[in-house]
């Protein structure tokens, strides 16, 4: 049995934060305000994961309530829910998309991939990792936010088949 699930998130961007996506540390001005590192891309990501075996959400597993998870790096995270999961699927693909004025993350993309993939013990063949602007339209396009969407097709496992 196959099964599909889709991530999202949003984050301001705000000054004396770092700029973290796909685990990746960025050179920017701003940064993402949130309670980990804010890292949008593998927040949609782990969000995507956990609807493919209707685990709920990011919040529910790694709540802003708890210090834990204060300023923790999403790849953590990341692994985290992998742990959570444990064998209950086999990965076929994951297919990302960031939306972000400034900067050109195009450079980066690559380094996010083997990030990302080395993170879920996959080929980096199975991760896609795209970029977009919001061509000046509202808070994103403004450069005061930056969103992820992701969606992720897995191959149920063992007695989850």
């Amino acid at each position: 049995m196959y099964r599909t699930g889709l991530g999202y998130d949003l984050h301001r961007l705000v000054d004396g934060k770092k700029y973290v996506l796909g685990g990746i540390e960025i050179d920017c001005p701003v940064g993402f305000l949130g309670f980990s590192d804010g890292d949008v891309l593998v927040h949609a990501v782990i969000d995507a994961l956990l609807g493919t075996c209707g685990k709920r959400d990011i919040g529910y597993h790694f709540p802003d309530t708890s210090p834990e998870y204060k300023d923790i790096s999403s790849l953590t995270l990341l692994q985290k829910t992998m742990d959570i999961l444990d064998g209950c699927f086999e990965i076929c693909n994951i297919d990302c998309v960031i939306i972000a004025e400034t900067p050109k993350l195009s450079p980066y993309i690559p380094k996010m991939i083997l990030s990302v993939a080395e993170v879920l013990k996959v080929e980096p063949e199975r991760i896609s990792i795209k970029a977009k602007t919001n061509e000046g339209v509202d808070e994103i396009g403004a450069g005061k936010a930056v969103s992820a969407f992701c969606s992720a097709m897995v191959k149920m496992t063992g007695d989850n088949a």
